[in-house]
């Protein structure tokens, strides 16, 4: 017996993605993680990456759920062979590949005139070139879907620009440029690449920065994640929820978080102009 896949934003299915193969990357913590649980609660079929293999069987353990098929990988992003060799397997694996997260992502903190060059590859090598060998190396399979999403995810620091956060705003704007440039090309096809914009998110991200200055000028770490975590107003959960609503409901460009809306229409009002409140703003500790 064929069973029939629901279409995605079908007004008929409550649950779109029930039944389709779903990858994401990065899938050991933080909004990764809570893809995973979230999908696997609405019946996708999961290929669950991350380059650390504890963090991943965790996220298994925790998203295993009656009927749904999940594999784990563990994975590099910044490895291009690695990642080529992923998605041959996931393909061989599952048979067919619906919807690619390239959530994996690292964050630097340090200004551009003392910044190493060693430390600016490494943010590039995972959150950009991250994102294109998985857009790449996954595209064909996405391509033999009746309806295929490429989710790559960007930032509010993809709209925005802030000091000591050189690097970081260089890969997700370059995430952001990638993703709507294959917007444009894909016109047509059964793929539909989705850019996704998250503000503050309560995730490790900045306890595994490599941290050496803060946006306030500040060279204390613990001091640089306390400010963070005060101002991360939505949980990885939340941002879980938000993002698969965008895809179920086809959704080209998703901002995830309060804060993401108002930077948004910041940057659109001002777009010069913003860098001068902004510092205001970091001054008085405020953002």
């Amino acid at each position: 017996m064929k069973i029939k896949i629901p279409m995605f934003g079908s007004k008929k299915s409550a649950n779109s993605v029930k039944g389709r193969t779903v990858v994401i990357t990065g899938a050991g913590s933080g909004i990764g993680q809570a893809l995973a649980l979230q999908m696997a609660a609405k019946g996708a079929n999961l290929a669950l990456a991350d380059i650390n293999a504890a963090n991943l069987d965790a996220t298994r353990k925790k998203a295993a759920h009656p009927g749904v098929m999940i594999k784990t990988y563990t994975l590099d992003v910044s490895d291009k062979d690695a990642v080529y060799q992923f998605a041959e397997q996931v393909n061989k694996d599952f048979g067919r590949v619906d919807v690619v997260i390239n959530n994996a992502g690292v964050a630097l903190s340090e200004t551009v005139e003392d910044m190493n060059y060693d430390d600016f590859k490494w943010v590039m090598d995972i959150n950009f070139w991250g994102v294109v060998y998985g857009t790449k190396a996954f595209l064909p399979f996405l391509k033999q879907s009746d309806q295929a999403f490429i989710v790559n995810i960007s930032s509010i620091f993809g709209l925005i620009s802030l000091p000591t956060q050189s690097a970081y705003n260089a890969s997700k704007f370059a995430v952001r440029g990638f993703t709507e440039a294959l917007r444009v090309e894909l016109e047509g096809t059964t793929v539909t690449p989705v850019c996704v914009h998250p503000g503050g998110i309560k995730t490790n991200i900045a306890k595994s920065a490599r941290f050496y200055k803060g946006m306030d000028g500040s060279l204390d770490l613990s001091d640089a994640i306390s400010h963070f975590d005060r101002h991360a107003r939505t949980t990885p959960a939340q941002a879980a929820k938000t993002i698969i609503n965008g895809i179920e409901s086809s959704n080209r460009r998703v901002l995830v978080g309060f804060d993401a809306y108002v930077v948004d229409w910041v940057q659109r009002l001002m777009p010069v102009s913003y860098s001068d409140i902004m510092q205001k703003l970091l001054s008085q500790k405020i953002f």
